[in-house]
C-alpha cells in the first residue's frame, strides 16, 4: 500500500532559485567593497581568485567543509593576511556578500506554488546551502529550516534527513523530498527512506550509475499534480 504523502521537505538552491546568478552578483558587490576599502585585496584576487581561496579553506581544513559562511569567512581573513592587512572588517566584508547571497530570484513557478503547498502540508527546508530564509521572506512558509552548518554535515549524508524525520514525527515514507541534486537530493533522501522527486529543471540527463529517480519533473506545477493523484 501506498502511505499518504503528510509532509515536504525542500531544498532550496537551485530548486527554488538558481544560486549562481546571486553568488556572482554577491562576489562582484563584494569586490567593489574591497576595492574601495581594501584595495590590496582587491589588486591580489578578483572575484573568481577569492571564491578559489574560499574553498581551499575547505580543504585546508576538512572539519568545516559543510559549513559555507564560515568558509567564506575563513578565506576572506586569509585574503587580508596575503595582503598584508594586520586589521580588517571581516563582520561587515562577510555582510556586503551574505546581504547580496539572499537577493535571489525565484523561478516563476517556485513561490506561488510553495505558498499553496504549505497551506496543505507542513514544509521543511533541508539546504547544504547557507540561504537565510527570514531575509528572503519566506521562513513563514517553513515549519523548520535545517542546513548543512546546523547539522554539521551535508547531505547526501542521512543526518539531516533522520533530524527532518524526528522532528516531523512521521515515518520517513509519508514525507516527500524535493530537489535538484541526483546525489545530495534524490540519493540522500531515498537512502533515509524519504519519497523523492528530482527537479530536472535544465534538461540534463540523470547521471550514469545512479538508480533512476522515482519521480521527475521540470517545475513545481508538477509536483502539484503529482499531490492531487497521490493515493491516501
Amino acid at each position: 500500500m501506498t502511505v499518504a504523502i503528510r509532509a515536504l521537505s525542500f531544498d532550496l538552491d537551485d530548486t527554488l532559485w538558481n544560486i549562481w546568478p546571486c553568488i556572482e552578483r554577491a562576489e562582484a558587490k563584494l569586490h567593489d567593497w574591497l576595492l574601495a576599502g581594501y584595495p590590496r585585496i582587491a589588486a591580489q584576487f578578483d572575484a573568481l581568485a577569492l571564491r578559489r581561496l574560499c574553498s581551499d579553506e575547505a580543504v585546508r581544513d576538512p572539519a568545516i567543509a559543510h559549513d559555507r559562511s564560515l568558509i567564506r569567512r575563513r578565506g576572506l581573513t586569509r585574503a587580508a593576511e596575503l595582503a598584508g592587512y594586520a586589521e580588517f572588517a571581516l563582520d561587515e566584508a562577510f555582510e556586503v556578500f551574505f546581504a547580496a547571497r539572499n537577493q535571489v530570484e525565484f523561478f516563476a513557478d517556485a513561490l506561488p506554488v510553495l505558498e499553496r503547498l504549505a497551506a496543505r502540508y507542513p514544509v521543511v527546508a533541508l539546504s547544504n546551502g547557507n540561504a537565510d530564509l527570514d531575509r528572503i521572506g519566506i521562513a513563514h512558509l517553513f515549519a523548520f529550516h535545517l542546513s548543512a552548518a546546523i547539522v554539521g554535515t551535508q547531505k547526501p549524508h542521512p543526518a539531516m534527513f533522520e533530524q527532518a524525520v524526528a522532528r516531523l514525527g512521521l515515518p520517513p515514507a509519508a514525507i516527500l523530498h524535493v530537489g535538484d541534486d541526483p546525489e545530495h537530493d534524490v540519493e540522500g533522501a531515498r537512502a533515509a527512506g524519504l519519497r523523492t522527486v528530482w527537479v530536472r529543471r535544465d534538461g540534463r540527463d540523470w547521471p550514469h550509475g545512479l538508480a533512476p529517480p522515482e519521480f521527475v519533473i521540470h517545475d513545481l506545477h508538477e509536483l502539484e499534480a503529482l499531490l492531487a493523484t497521490w493515493p491516501g
